[in-house]
C-alpha cells in the first residue's frame, strides 16, 4: 500500500496552482494497482487518483502512500506508531511507468463528477497536497491510502450526495484478520507476523466502511457506489478499464512453513527427550533458550500494547503463548539455581498451557494454529523439568 520510492519524485518540480479552473473534459478517476510479487508491504495493492486535463495540461497523480525515511526520529516512531505519511503529486507517465515495469495491473475508474464536483475536489487536492498539509498519521486499516480517497471525495463534496453500499463485499463478513489472509497467502510468514503481532482488534468484523482500506474492495465500492445530483441518482463511476493486465499470479505458498517449522520444533524436542531422559542436565542451555526466547517474546508483544500507539496490536491474546513470566525459569536454568517460585511456576506450566490448549477455539482472537505444536513442546519440557528436578 506504500511506495516510498516514490518519494524521489515528490520534488520533480511539479507547480499545482490553486487558481487553476478544471475545464468541462477534465477526469478524475481512482486509480488501483495489483499487488506486488515479493514484499510484504505491497502484497495489498495500492490507491491512487488521477486528474487528467488535456485543456490545461494537466495529468498528475495524487498518492497518498508515501513516507520519508529522512523525517526526524524515522524508526522511533515507526516503532512506535507514529508513522507520517504524506500526499505527493507525481506526473502520470512517471507513475505509470513503475507499475508497468513491476508487471502490477493497473485499474482506472472514471468518476462520474460534474464540473462543480469536479473542481471542488481538484480545490481538495491542491490544498491537501501543499506542505502544511499534506501530512497524516497513517493507520494500517482506518487511514491510509485508500481510505484517504474516500474521505477525501466525502469532504470535498457534499457527504450526503455520495453513496456506498451498505453491504461488505464479503458475505458472510470477514473480520479484519481474514481480509488480510486473503492478500497474505502467498507470504505465510508476512502473514504470521502480522496475525502474531497484531491482536483481539484484528478481529473485528469488517463492515463495508472498514473493509476499503483494501484497494481492491475501495475499487469494488466505488463501483457499486452512487452520486446524487440535483435529486437525482447515478452511478459514482463513470468508465472502467484495465491500463496494465497483471503480469504474474501470485500463488498460495502452499504448505504452511511456519506450522512446518513448530511441528519440526516439537518433533526434534520430543527427540531430544526420549534421548536425554535419563539425563536431564544435556538439555538443560537448550531449554533455557526455549524460555528466555518465549518470554521476551512476550516482553515485546506486552511493549506494542502498553508502549505504542498501534492500536490493532492491543489485547494480543498470543502473549497467553508467550509469557513473560517464564524469563523466571529461564533464568532459573541458566544459574542452575531454582528459587520457590520458578518451581511453583514449572510444577503448573505444563496444565496451565494444556488448558490454554484446550481453550484454543474458544478465545476470542483467532489464535495462530502454527502455534499448537509450540505449546505441546511447552507441555513436553515443562512437565519434563519439573518431575526431573531432582536430578540436576
Amino acid at each position: 500500500m506504500k511506495y516510498w520510492i516514490l518519494v524521489i519524485l515528490l520534488f520533480a518540480g511539479l507547480a499545482l496552482k490553486a487558481q487553476n479552473v478544471l475545464s468541462a473534459e477534465a477526469q478524475l478517476s481512482l486509480i488501483t494497482c495489483g499487488p506486488g510479487e515479493d514484499e510484504l508491504y505491497s502484497a495489498f495493492g495500492h490507491s491512487a487518483l488521477r486528474v487528467k486535463d488535456s485543456q490545461q495540461g494537466i495529468d498528475l497523480v495524487f498518492n497518498y502512500g508515501i513516507f520519508d525515511f529522512d523525517q526526524p526520529n524515522f524508526y522511533l516512531n515507526f516503532a512506535r506508531g507514529h508513522l507520517l505519511y504524506m500526499l505527493a503529486v507525481n506526473r502520470w507517465s512517471d507513475f505509470f511507468r513503475i507499475y508497468q515495469m513491476e508487471g502490477r495491473f493497473v485499474r482506472e475508474q472514471v468518476l462520474n463528477l460534474d464540473s462543480t464536483a469536479k473542481q471542488k475536489y481538484w480545490e481538495f487536492l491542491v490544498w491537501n497536497s501543499a506542505p502544511e498539509n499534506r501530512d497524516y498519521l497513517y493507520d494500517y486499516f482506518y487511514d491510509n491510502c485508500a481510505t484517504r480517497i474516500r474521505d477525501g471525495l466525502l469532504s470535498a463534496l457534499d457527504s450526503a450526495s455520495v453513496h456506498f453500499k451498505d453491504k461488505p463485499h464479503y458475505q458472510p463478513a470477514k473480520s479484519i484478520r481474514e481480509l488480510c489472509d486473503v492478500y497474505l497467502a502467498q507470504q505465510p510468514w508476512g502473514d504470521f507476523a502480522i496475525d502474531f503481532c497484531l491482536g483481539l482488534p484484528m478481529d473485528k468484523r469488517a463492515d463495508a466502511q472498514i473493509e476499503m482500506f483494501l484497494p481492491d474492495l475501495l475499487a469494488e465500492a466505488f463501483e457499486e457506489a452512487q452520486i446524487e445530483v440535483g435529486g437525482e441518482r447515478k452511478s459514482l463511476v463513470l468508465s472502467d478499464q484495465v491500463i496494465i493486465p497483471q503480469k504474474f499470479s501470485p500463488e498460495p505458498a502452499g504448505i504452511n512453513r511456519p506450522f512446518f517449522f513448530s511441528a519440526l520444533l516439537l518433533v526434534l524436542g520430543v527427540l531430544a527427550t526420549i534421548f536425554t531422559y535419563t539425563n536431564p542436565r544435556a538439555l538443560r542451555w537448550f531449554d533455557a533458550l526455549i524460555w528466555l526466547i518465549t518470554s521476551l517474546l512476550g516482553f515485546f508483544l506486552l511493549a506494542l500494547w502498553l508502549l505504542t500507539d498501534h492500536q490493532a496490536a492491543a489485547y494480543n491474546f498470543n502473549i497467553l503463548v508467550f509469557n513473560p513470566l517464564l524469563i523466571f525459569p529461564a533464568i532459573a536454568l541458566m544459574r542452575n539455581k531454582w528459587s520457590s517460585f520458578s518451581l511453583k511456576l514449572m510444577r503448573y506450566t505444563p496444565y496451565y498451557y494444556a488448558l490454554l490448549l484446550g481453550a484454543w477455539l474458544f478465545l476470542p482472537q483467532k489464535m495462530l494454529i502454527s502455534l499448537i505444536p509450540l505449546v505441546a513442546l511447552f507441555i513436553l519440557r515443562g512437565w519434563y523439568y519439573y518431575y526431573k528436578r531432582s536430578q540436576f
